[in-house]
This record gives C-alpha cells, structure tokens and sequence, in this order.
C-alpha cells in the first residue's frame, strides 16, 4: 500500500467512482486494502476517521539496550573488523594456493602471517582507544561522589606533608640543627 492510498480520502476515489468493495462485509461499507489484507476505513464508513483496525508497521522500534559507542572506539572497532577480515581472505586464499600447488601459495602465506599481526594490532588499538576514552571521559564527578572526597582529602594531605616538609628543609637551610626559634 503506498502512500497515496493510505492518504486517501472518502471523495478521492478515481473518476468519481465509488470504492471497489470485496468480501463478506460488503454491504457494512467497509472496504479491504488491496495488500497484505489489511482493513482500512471505507467510503461510507459512519465514523469518518476510523483507525485501521488489522494495521501492522513493519518495523517497532524498540529503546537500546546498551548506549552507542563513543565515536573513536566504533571507528577503531570498524577499523579491526575490516582488517580481520582481509587478514581471512589472505589467509584462505593462501590454503586454496598451498592445496593446489601455485606458485602464488607461499606469498600469500607471508602475507597473512602479516595480516595476522595487523589484525592483532587492530584489536589491541580497539581496546586501548576504549581505555582511553574512559579515562577521559567515563567518570562522572558529582560533588556528593564519595570518590571525590576521598580525592579532595588525599590532595590535601599531601600539601600539609609537602609544606611541612619545605618547613623542615627552611629549619636545615638555616643552619640550626633542630632549633625551632629564632636566635
């Protein structure tokens, strides 16, 4: 059914003749679609606006269980899948090669030996271009995140340590062994 007939109202019948009528139901003045069997509102429907009542989209779309990937992690993830698969047409062209005795066999040996290491540098980048992005971009930081408070604590222990240590080197630096005052 394309567009138009779905668009169809009662007075757009063609030539101003009425509506093709098949079925059963002929006299209740409904009309069937002419795809898939699907019921659709007629000429002389009573309601005017009837909603179709056997209508079925062919798609439902659903919510995504798991959130996209970030946009580096898919590119270096699409990237791997096609060297993966380069690296298995080298490599079954090289056993059809080697079983019929080419001569092309042993290139094509080499070479994917070295689509192998291609292929396991591919999936190595997808998971550290995956690290990566997570250390960047991954944590969220409320202000109420335990995380940060321990965090905020930490930096400020080690200032009172560092400044407590420069406060020693100042004492050595003077030259009084271990007096705290002035002279």
């Amino acid at each position: 059914m394309g567009t138009a007939e779905r668009r169809r109202t009662p007075g757009d019948d063609l030539g101003g003749r009425p509506a093709e009528r098949r079925g059963p139901r002929a006299g209740e003045g409904e009309t069937r679609a002419a795809v898939n069997g699907a019921r659709v509102g007629g000429a002389d429907d009573g309601g005017g606006g009837q909603a179709r009542s056997a209508y079925r989209p062919l798609w439902v779309e659903e919510p995504a269980i798991r959130r996209r990937m970030p946009d580096p992690v898919r590119t270096s993830a699409v990237r791997a899948v096609l060297i993966i698969a380069v690296t298995l047409i080298l490599a079954m062209v090289a056993f059809l090669c080697t079983m019929a005795g080419v001569w092309l066999a042993f290139p094509m040996v080499l070479s994917s030996i070295a689509g192998t290491v291609v292929a396991t540098w591919g999936a190595l980048d997808v998971w550290v271009t995956r690290q990566v992005w997570n250390q960047r971009n991954g944590v969220v930081s409320a202000p109420s995140s335990t995380a940060r408070a321990l965090r905020r604590e930490r930096r400020r222990a080690r200032r009172q340590a560092r400044s407590a240590a420069r406060a020693q080197e100042r004492i050595r630096r003077r030259g009084g062994a271990g007096q705290l005052s002035h002279p």
